[in-house]
């Protein structure tokens, strides 16, 4: 198989490449990783070829490439889908995979796995990612009071790495309904052709 993707049913990383390589009818094995075990305990061919011993890693034609919107970039200049129609395009995906890295993709996931898995995280710890978490929601309903997608009509990988944790809301205690427009926007991904819901995508 040309690609093979390794990742885990409860990373919101994993479930935004596999529903990359899923939107563009891309074929690939999936491999499950318990991350619950530890790093060097995880199955030898992983280790190999995770940098950093976390998920997801993609691994095409051998080539191992980890970091989930590293992965995301890669398969948009690989397919030359959901990438943008031009230079301009292609620049503020890029603007906006980094966005990701340092606001949604930090508050939401973290808040998640601290209500979820870490009982004893300390008061403060959760005020502080539930403030950070609403104010990146308020940021992304105030970008899709003006337009469809991030960058105008067409979805990118700029929505698809937004996305990815957003989907489990409910489980980082935030009710969208609060963000009418972010709502709104999840209908139209979930919309797609071939769009699934992580637990299903990635069981």
């Amino acid at each position: 198989m040309e690609f093979i993707l390794y990742g885990n049913r409860e990373s919101g990383h994993s479930y935004k490449a596999r529903l990359m390589l899923t939107l563009t009818q891309t074929p690939h094995e999936y491999r499950p990783i318990d991350i619950e075990l530890p790093r060097d305990r995880r199955p030898a061919e992983f280790q190999q070829v995770s940098r950093y011993g976390e998920v997801p890693v993609l691994l095409d034609r051998g080539q191992a490439y980890v970091q989930s919107n590293a992965i995301l970039l890669h398969l948009a200049q690989r397919t030359m889908k959901f990438y943008g129609r031009d230079a301009v395009d292609h620049d503020q995906v890029r603007e906006w995979l980094f966005w990701e890295a340092n606001r949604i993709g930090i508050s939401v996931p973290n808040l998640r796995f601290c209500l979820r898995w870490i009982p004893d995280t300390k008061p403060e710890v959760l005020d502080w990612l539930r403030a950070r978490a609403l104010a990146d929601l308020d940021r992304m309903n105030s970008e899709f009071g003006e337009r469809k997608f991030l960058l105008g009509e067409i979805p990118t990988v700029a929505d698809i790495s937004c996305c990815g944790y957003l989907f489990w809301a409910d489980q980082a205690d935030i009710d969208l309904s609060a963000w009418p427009h972010v709502q709104r926007w999840l209908g139209d991904i979930s919309a797609l052709p071939g769009w699934k819901h992580p637990y299903d995508l990635m069981s």
